[in-house]
């Protein structure tokens, strides 16, 4: 397994398999005229599969399928199958919005996807149109709720946290999450890709969420455990487990095994990176496995990625990218790197 200048192994690989949404939430997606990625430079999945094979052979074992959103992506059961066949990849998941989910779910479990994380800000229809600029609240319920009927395993509900905007709501999803079976994370709201509006007054942090919770629910254990994952978890006093996702205020660098393909195939060491490795370029010159696999090994062993932590560092912390610099290069913004 290769690791880092930090020692952090190469391990977790989030695919982007399209940059195409059918919501526009606010804190992701701030205007509604983007500059879509060109359809031909979107990584077909026979070019998506042997990059998986090739991240493989370096260490990786878990792929998160991302978007965008990731069922807006044609036939995407297929492209699942294909890298669940490859036996070096222990965990195969999915975050959605939720919207086709309901739809989509049986063959999706079907093909191989093994976890089901869906994206839930608010419990309230008409909070959804405002965050979302959508209308699509019941179809996301019905595709929570459709997955939980299957007594799927493994099903995660993620909301993004903001002061003044939902988060008042943070008891109540907690017990829908109860009712679907699921384990809710909280996420702070972070100040990246298209957070243009965000501001550290409107980051609700972990700190605050547990003091809320308590007032709630009493005492709240942290559950220890050996974890790369994102979420800090916890237990309420009646066994119900949650997460928290810290990244604005107590940042994981030092852990983080993560890197992001985007649908078109640039490679990405860090969520706040600017730049990266175009491996579409490479694919399609020719450019061998063996090849490949050498670009990708000397890259993450030179990589000294610390994004959140460097942002925590700054004494006036404004958002990472305006919009003039979002509209000339699309691979800064979230909906395009896969979040």
């Amino acid at each position: 397994m290769i690791r880092d200048t930090f020692a952090r192994p190469l391990r977790n690989l989030r695919l982007s398999v399209t940059d195409r949404c059918n919501l526009r939430c606010a804190y992701c997606m701030p205007e509604e005229e983007y500059a879509w990625l060109p359809r031909a430079d979107i990584l077909t999945f026979e070019e998506l599969a042997r990059l998986v094979d090739v991240f493989a052979g370096l260490g990786v074992d878990k792929v998160r399928f991302t978007g965008g959103e990731p069922l807006l992506r044609k036939d995407l059961p297929s492209l699942v199958k294909m890298i669940a066949a490859e036996p070096r990849i222990r965990d195969l998941a999915i975050t959605t919005n939720g919207i086709l989910l309901a739809q989509e779910a049986q063959a999706l479990r079907d093909a191989g996807i093994q976890r089901v994380t869906v994206s839930l800000d608010t419990l309230k229809s008409d909070r959804f149109r405002a965050l979302t600029r959508r209308d699509a609240y019941q179809q996301v319920i019905e595709g929570i709720e459709a997955v939980s009927r299957m007594g799927w395993p493994g099903l995660k509900l993620d909301t993004v946290v903001m002061r003044g905007v939902n988060d008042d709501e943070i008891a109540d999803l907690i017990e829908f999450a109860r009712r679907m079976g699921a384990e809710l994370r909280f996420i702070e709201y972070m100040d990246v890709g298209g957070a243009t509006r965000w501001s550290m007054e409107q980051v609700v942090s972990r700190a605050d969420i547990l003091e809320r919770l308590r007032e709630r629910y009493g005492r709240i254990e942290a559950i220890v455990e050996e974890s790369s994952a994102p979420a800090d978890r916890f237990r309420l006093p009646d066994g119900l487990t949650f997460g928290i996702i810290s990244s604005t205020t107590a940042p994981f660098c030092q852990t983080c095994d993560r890197s992001r393909l985007t649908a078109d195939g640039q490679w990405l060491l860090c969520l706040y990176a600017t730049i990266g490795m175009d491996l579409r370029k490479y694919l399609r010159d020719g450019t061998l496995n063996n090849d490949l696999a050498g670009l990708i090994r000397s890259a993450w062993q030179g990589r000294r990625d610390r994004g959140a932590e460097e942002r925590l560092l700054l004494k006036d912390r404004q958002p990472l990218i305006q919009i003039g610099e979002l509209r000339a290069k699309p691979h800064l913004e979230m909906h395009t790197r896969g979040g």
